[in-house]
């Protein structure tokens, strides 16, 4: 077998080796049963044992509260941004929306379908280079919920803390669950693709305050209502099960790597290391203001594009994949997931000190 590459790919991104040992197991052999984990019936005893213990370890991580539910989703992130309106957003209603980034502008086009939408900052002009903080923008009193994006997989922005407002949350944490503790009580709503921090692709996690779930307009079509799918404990069609497993056994990981709190410190350090080289020379220059910087996505240019271009190819010849940039802002970019490896960013700066050095 090959050498294992350091995937910084912003998603899908890495998954904990030891994950993917036992998938590769499981997908064949499920604990020794003389069947395969993708051949079990979602409704066998099995399977529901799976989906409760995965749904277990995401509330003991992230301390969701009793009173919400924990769906285990189809669509992708992306189907949540007019699902989230499309369930909480009546005709002739309003709601508040921070424009930081491509998947924020995305969800604001499909919320405006539903009502009238309010976007209260927009930092579209610089670039989508920072979020805001609280005392610049105001969320207006009939306002039905607030939504952000806490981290910005682009441009490598990341909001330092959660918004501090007298109104319904939303947000979309596909980038950054769990990689740092969030007080769940203060959400109505968090939903999160799996593709960067929880699994593998196919599966939209979304944590759901249960007093909502009877907001939704009886017209709304049966498999796009929440409630659908909270009554039915998430079966009410097949839901991806392949990718529920990955996300039970990467929480299990994580666990063992001693939660979210420690978690945080491991992704502060990481991160460190590679803003540490890109603030110690002119060649290297962040996207991100130094206040909105995020720990996941480290977003950076070369004084050309032609060195960027250079960079990542002989990047890429040495084992750090996936470092090119989003088509939208160009150079270069470092997603460090929660099971980035350590090493791989140490590799990284490396590289990084030597190419500045023979290219600066």
């Amino acid at each position: 077998m090959p050498e294992r590459i350091y995937n910084f790919s912003p998603g899908p991104g890495t998954l904990p080796y030891s994950v993917l040992q036992e998938a590769a197991v499981d997908i064949v052999n499920f604990k020794d049963k003389g069947i395969g984990l993708i051949e079990l019936s979602h409704r066998s005893k099995e399977f529901m044992a799976v989906a409760d213990e995965t749904e277990a370890l995401i509330r003991e991580l992230m301390g969701i509260p009793a009173n919400y539910k924990v769906l285990f989703l189809q669509g992708g992130a992306s189907s949540q941004f007019f699902m989230v309106p499309m369930n909480l957003l009546a005709a002739g209603q309003k709601a508040t929306y921070l424009n930081t980034g491509v998947w924020a502008k995305k969800a604001i086009k499909e919320a405006k379908l539903f009502g009238e939408i309010e976007v209260a900052y927009s930092s579209e002009s610089t670039t989508f280079n920072r979020v805001p903080t609280d005392d610049e923008y105001t969320v207006s009193a009939d306002s039905q919920y607030l939504y952000f994006v806490s981290n910005n997989t682009i441009y490598g922005t990341q909001f330092p803390s959660m918004p501090n407002k007298d109104a319904l949350l939303i947000s979309d944490m596909s980038s950054d669950i769990l990689s740092r503790p969030v007080d769940v009580s203060k959400f109505g709503l968090i939903f999160a693709g799996a593709q960067k921090n929880m699994g593998p692709a196919g599966v939209t996690v979304v944590i759901i305050r249960d007093d909502l779930l009877d907001r939704v307009d009886a017209k709304v079509p049966t498999m796009l209502q929440y409630k659908t799918h909270a009554e039915k404990d998430s079966m009410f069609n097949t839901p991806p099960c392949f990718s529920i497993y990955c996300v039970g056994r990467v929480m299990n990981w994580l666990k063992q790597q001693g939660g979210v709190a420690a978690m945080e410190k491991i992704n502060r350090e990481k991160a460190a290391l590679v803003y540490e080289v890109i603030d110690s020379t002119d060649f290297y220059r962040g996207h991100a203001e130094k206040d909105s910087r995020s720990m996941m996505n480290i977003a950076f240019n070369l004084p050309t594009p032609e060195l960027e271009a250079q960079f990542i190819k002989e990047a890429t010849a040495v084992g750090l994949d996936g470092l090119k940039g989003h088509r939208s802002v160009g150079g270069c970019r470092a997603s460090i997931y929660n099971a980035f490896p350590r090493e791989g960013v140490e590799k990284l700066v490396n590289f990084m000190n030597d190419f500045s050095r023979k290219n600066g």
